[in-house]
């Protein structure tokens, strides 16, 4: 085990279980009184592992492959077994990534090496259980669904006893589904299970917790599960969203109370699709954020929340949202889909595909002003959607190079996910530096045309507002190669002093433009 990957629960998210070997140059496994002992069986899914395989193989498939995996649905047509497999064909699991409860594997470590004799039984796919088996190298047989065969339940029962030709067994497992085998095993052993299953097993005298490993079981403690749910909304996020209230302020409406109201409730639209498009993109990138130091703490990375619960809390969200746009007005509900369908061709289709990828991203904070001004009922102009475009591609660029500087420090070459490479900085750090610059000149001729002349008092004020973005952009792009842009730039500008500093600026420069006449 890394010694960094600790955690005060005694699980490992994200980082790697160092395989067991035997020989001359490891453990070698010894015969004892454990030995003699009835064959352990053990459950794979929310047992082994704090996840299910079934919706780890998804997220790998769709991240992949998103059409095939939307093929590999109708497998289920044949089952649960096809499902697994024509999934797993697709989207390939790597077994020493998965968040494996490392106190129950060192107690199954420590009784295979006192001879006890250990069969991984689950319902996962068979090739995805031989993967898990042969890393972690304590299990001497492996039980698992073959893509005809559903090794669960009765089945599962029927092969066990099979194997044991009539003899005791014992079981690990956490599930309802466990049951039949439970209430036949000479004694059944239950690790972290929900209530349900608790409850369900509580008039059987021989279900009991693990032995030998109750201090390190108790320490197997998951926190506040809302903790959880809001880390993975990224409520902080949802600042981006005030950019739906730009035409409120932009057109002048401060005392259109009906406006005001219709813009929040856009906002709010927003911010809940916002969030279920993070749930999303974070399940795709479950995997590969398990080998990144600090993406790896991710609820979904570290199975603090569960793939099914994610996909689940994302549809819920979408359903809100929609609701919600619904009742603001105008066409908000279709920018907000077309906001949704742009959020998942991104994760699933063009994350991978260099400059499409920001040019989208780009595309969906330009929305974020559409939405309001639909809500608010005003038509953009020219100049602010121009802007937009400008400034937001150069932010995306920007938030793209503060990920490759940090690789590029780490010393990876190899592809994360993204369609860059640390090379690539040399063209795409000019290109976000130019396309701020353009974003400023655009804003400078703005100040400039007949049309702010007529609007604002003193259009003068704005080129504080020009000076401070050109400043600030200056200084986010310097923090971005010197690798300390940790974070999306909007939140960094909202985290960092100066930049707070001049988005207080940049709101004065406008209302005094707007309110008062200032002599130059």
């Amino acid at each position: 085990m890394n010694g960094d990957a600790s955690t005060k629960d005694g699980d490992a998210p994200g980082f790697e279980l160092a395989p067991t070997s035997s020989g001359a140059s490891g453990p070698v496994r010894a015969a004892s009184a454990l030995a003699e002992e009835p064959t352990l069986f053990v459950s794979l899914d929310r047992t082994l592992i704090r996840s299910e395989l079934l919706w780890e193989s998804f997220a790998a498939a769709l991240r992949r492959a998103p059409l095939l995996a939307g093929r590999a649905l109708f497998s289920l047509f044949w089952g649960r077994a096809a499902l697994k497999r024509a999934l797993g064909r697709i989207g390939p699991i790597d077994p020493q990534a998965l968040p494996y409860r490392r106190w129950f594997v060192d107690w199954l470590r420590a009784q295979y090496f006192q001879g006890r004799r250990l069969v991984l039984c689950t319902a996962a796919d068979r090739p995805h259980a031989e993967a898990v088996a042969k890393h972690l190298g304590i299990f001497d047989e492996v039980l698992a669904s073959d893509g005809t065969y559903y090794n669960r339940g009765d089945s599962k029962l029927d092969g066990i006893r099979g194997l044991c030709a009539g003899q005791a067994f014992d079981y690990c497992g956490d599930s309802l589904g466990d049951l039949p085998v439970m209430r036949a095993a000479r004694r059944a052993y239950l690790v972290k299970p929900a209530a349900a299953i608790v409850t369900a097993t509580r008039p059987l005298a021989n279900v009991g917790p693990v032995p030998d490993a109750g201090i390190l079981q108790a320490q197997d403690v998951d926190e506040q599960r809302w903790r959880h749910w809001v880390a993975a909304l990224r409520p902080l996020h949802w600042l981006k969203n005030l950019l739906v209230l730009v035409p409120f302020f932009s057109s002048f409406l401060l005392t259109d109370i009906g406006a005001l109201l219709r813009a929040l409730l856009a906002a709010i639209a927003m911010s809940l699709a916002a969030s279920a498009g993070y749930l999303v993109n974070d399940l795709l990138d479950m995997q590969a954020d398990r080998r990144h130091p600090r993406k790896r703490l991710r609820p979904f990375a570290a199975a603090r929340l569960t793939a099914a619960e994610g996909f689940g809390g994302a549809a819920l969200l979408l359903l809100i949202s929609m609701s919600i746009a619904s009742f603001s007005g105008g066409l908000v509900w279709l920018w907000v889909a077309v906001y949704l369908i742009g959020t998942l061709a991104y994760s699933v289709f063009f994350r991978r595909e260099p400059i499409v990828d920001v040019t989208l991203l780009a595309g969906l904070y330009t929305i974020r002003i559409i939405v309001g001004a639909e809500a608010v009922g005003v038509v953009l102009s020219f100049w602010l959607l121009a802007f937009s475009m400008f400034f937001f591609f150069g932010l995306a660029l920007m938030k793209r190079c503060g990920e490759l500087v940090v690789r590029r420090e780490r010393g990876e070459q190899t592809d994360s996910g993204r369609g860059y490479q640390p090379d690539d900085l040399a063209m795409l750090v000019p290109t976000g530096i130019a396309a701020g610059s353009a974003a400023v000149l655009l804003l400078a001729l703005y100040v400039q045309s007949p049309t702010v002349i007529e609007r604002y008092s003193s259009p003068q004020a704005l080129w504080f507002a020009l000076i401070a973005l050109l400043l600030w952009q200056s200084r986010a792009w310097l923090d971005t190669v010197r690798g300390r842009m940790h974070d999306d730039p909007l939140i960094y500008a909202i985290r960092e002093p100066l930049g707070r500093v001049l988005l207080l600026i940049v709101i004065a420069s406008f209302s005094l433009a707007s309110l008062w006449t200032v002599a130059f």
